[in-house]
């Protein structure tokens, strides 16, 4: 039985589960975390804004979660076991995770599969089937965030896609307090 209780508390203190090279799920934590700006901070390629003028995809919320789980698993080398994401399916059930989707016609383009705490998102993984389809996605979920009044967009780890947004590092320190207060935050993420 997964004990969601214990999983959101892992979240809120600034853990997060990964499976290892032999699927064995354990939490985890870092001494820094990668964060995507809410603010005037966040920003994109202009070569992304000629995408978003072309309207070629939609977005959704929850269309279809287990859709994007496995695109983000679907990878050489994942983190993402079929426990979590049985882990996953039950945290979106009661209302903690969701998966931030584009669509193209009828086909799922890419998305952001993410826990939601109150007022933070922390962004557990993002995939892409189309071309620009997951960039899409985070420069909607970020217009989302800021409407809905979220604190934090975690993005655990940085890489080179997401220094492209904007993305910065902060120690964990700072990570806590940044953490505290999305917690104190209420937000509603459904559109």
């Amino acid at each position: 039985m997964i004990d969601i209780s214990s999983i959101i508390q892992g979240y809120a203190h600034g853990n997060f589960l990964m499976a290892d090279d032999n699927n064995v799920l354990a939490w985890y934590s870092s001494d820094q975390r990668t964060l995507i700006p809410l603010d005037e901070g966040f920003r994109y390629p202009k070569s992304l804004q000629r995408v978003l003028n072309k309207n070629h995809f939609s977005v959704a919320i929850n269309r279809d979660f287990l859709g994007v789980c496995q695109g983000c698993a679907n990878r050489e080398t994942t983190w993402i076991s079929e426990e979590l994401i049985d882990i996953y399916l039950e945290l979106n059930r009661t209302g903690w995770a969701y998966s931030f989707e584009t669509w193209q016609n009828d086909q799922l383009a890419g998305g952001i599969l993410g826990i939601v705490i109150r007022g933070a998102f922390i962004g557990e993984s993002m995939f892409f089937n189309i071309p620009d389809a997951s960039k899409v996605a985070m420069v909607k979920l970020v217009e989302h965030l800021r409407k809905q009044q979220f604190v934090l967009l975690d993005a655990q780890m940085q890489n080179p896609h997401l220094e492209r947004f904007g993305s910065y590092i902060i120690d964990n320190r700072q990570y806590m307090k940044l953490l505290a207060k999305a917690l104190d935050t209420q937000c509603h993420f459904d559109i």
